[in-house]
């Protein structure tokens, strides 16, 4: 069992079992799920559940993105299961991966599109708030498979000191070959947060897949 497997999930929204949609949501490093579930108030789901796994001591692995595969290990391999569970909770409510968003912020960004990019599969949407693939410039290969129309938004700033512009682009370019719709917004000197600009792209994507109940 990994280090993040004895984390518990925390849950809103609606109820998993009445829910027809729902969320995975990836808090961001030195956070914790209701630090991410905060930006459920600015979001149109009505009847959406959301889930979101715990990292241990608030951090998914201890160095940075950028840095090679292995110097995150084992913590990373136990980060993606996390988000790998949170996943199978909600398909055996039988809501289907089509209804399903994976959304994170910063480190939780890096992780729902990693995890994203090696289980490659018609999602509802994948949603990178300042963040990119993880590992080192020589790492990013040997994803395989079919989004099939998956949308997938990456927003991030041109001057954040944590997620350099020039990986928000290359995970995107990786991403389309992979059959994603990316849209990637760059900010002009803003900060490592979110914005309500974000929001917005996020609320277009769940237009598609909420229904309300």
């Amino acid at each position: 069992m990994g280090a993040h497997q004895e984390q518990p999930f925390m849950f809103r929204g609606m109820p998993l079992e009445k829910a027809t949609s729902a969320m995975v949501m990836v808090h961001g490093r030195g956070s914790d799920p209701e630090g991410i579930f905060a930006i459920m108030s600015h979001l149109n789901a009505e009847g959406m559940a959301f889930v979101a796994p715990s990292a241990v001591g608030g951090s998914w692995y201890p160095q940075r993105f950028l840095a090679p595969k292995k110097l995150n290990e084992p913590y990373l391999s136990s980060a993606l299961e996390a988000v790998a569970e949170a996943v199978n909770t909600i398909v055996a409510a039988d809501i289907p991966l089509e209804r399903i968003v994976l959304l994170g912020f910063s480190q939780g960004a890096c992780l729902a599109l990693e995890y994203a990019a090696r289980s490659v599969q018609r999602y509802g949407g994948v949603v990178a708030l300042s963040g990119g693939l993880i590992g080192d410039d020589s790492e990013l290969n040997g994803y395989v498979g079919d989004f099939a129309g998956t949308p997938i938004f990456l927003g991030c700033s041109n001057v954040d000191m944590h997620i350099p512009q020039a990986r928000v682009h290359q995970s995107a370019a990786i991403l389309q070959q992979l059959g994603a719709q990316v849209t990637t917004q760059i900010y002009p000197n803003f900060g490592h947060t979110i914005n309500m600009d974000e929001v917005e792209h996020i609320n277009g994507m769940l237009s598609g897949i909420v229904t309300n109940n």
